[in-house]
């Protein structure tokens, strides 16, 4: 039963990524990045980072992100056995877990593995709430010193599905939009109640970058420094261990970030979209 099961788990991963690469090939990419760099598709991507996105949108990154030397976390649930073989079809490396089951085992595993490559992680996944973010990632960056990335993904008028997370179906040909955010490190040894503090300001920050996307899928306009979004992937590289105390709590080329007294983030200007590293929009 185990092996037809097994076979079973195989084929349909193998299907699923095929269906995904079909379907989500039919769509215009198009980002707007802080930071151009901070892509792990970009030759100039320098740094391991970990990246966040809400759990709904998790098809954008898989069908155009693979191969970049990137980790995703995925729940222990028989359920996400499937997704673990769409995402290794589609180029994704996998730790199996989560802030509620088999975290201690999934983020020793990711210590590991963040010496070879990035770490991506659905915030609010695997079960919800919808677009509330644990405290797993806040805590992991602060004890790896790898800063956090979050981005926002959004589709024109999407179909959705009767899950917690309202998960987001594309329409096939429409507009897919990615709004992403500068890197920002958690500084170390922070009590609960300064994970807590950093927890809702990255929330706030995801959140608000999510509305963006959509804002911007919907509207079909064109954004300053617009960036044209291709599978493109990258060459396989080995970091160095992060050197977290030494650096900046967040650094951006065009948005300096600063650390407040009462561990808070605020920029000392807005954040400026800098020209496209590969294609310019179209």
């Amino acid at each position: 039963m185990e092996l037809f099961y097994n076979l079973l788990t195989n084929a349909g991963g193998l299907l699923a990524s095929a269906l995904i690469r079909n379907w989500m090939g039919t769509l215009e990419y198009k980002a707007a990045f802080v930071d151009p760099h901070i892509d792990p598709a970009s030759p100039h991507c320098s740094g391991q980072k970990i990246y966040l996105f809400w759990h709904e949108y998790i098809l954008f990154p898989l069908a155009v992100r693979g191969h970049c030397n990137v980790a995703m976390l995925l729940s222990r649930h028989r359920d996400a056995e499937i997704l673990s073989r769409v995402a290794y079809h589609l180029g994704f490396a996998c730790v199996r877990g989560s802030t509620r089951r088999g975290g201690v085992a999934a983020i020793r595993q990711m210590l590991r593995r963040s010496r070879q490559m990035h770490l991506t992680i659905t915030p609010d996944g695997p079960r919800g709430p919808r677009r509330r973010m644990a405290l797993g990632p806040i805590y992991l960056a602060s004890k790896l010193g790898i800063p956090l990335v979050a981005t926002g993904y959004g589709y024109d008028r999407p179909w959705r599905a009767s899950s917690w997370d309202r998960f987001a179906i594309p329409r096939p040909g429409s507009r897919a939009r990615a709004v992403s955010g500068p890197e920002i490190y958690v500084p170390p040894d922070l009590d609960r109640e300064g994970l807590e503090r950093f927890r809702q300001q990255m929330e706030d920050l995801l959140d608000r970058l999510t509305r963006e996307a959509e804002q911007w899928a919907q509207s079909g306009t064109r954004r300053p420094g617009q960036v044209r979004v291709i599978r493109q992937p990258a060459r396989r590289r080995r970091f160095d261990p992060p050197q977290g105390l030494s650096r900046p709590w967040c650094t951006s080329h065009n948005a300096r970030w600063t650390q407040t007294a009462d561990v808070g983030l605020r920029a000392r200007r807005p954040c400026e979209l800098q020209a496209p590293f590969t294609q310019s929009g179209q």
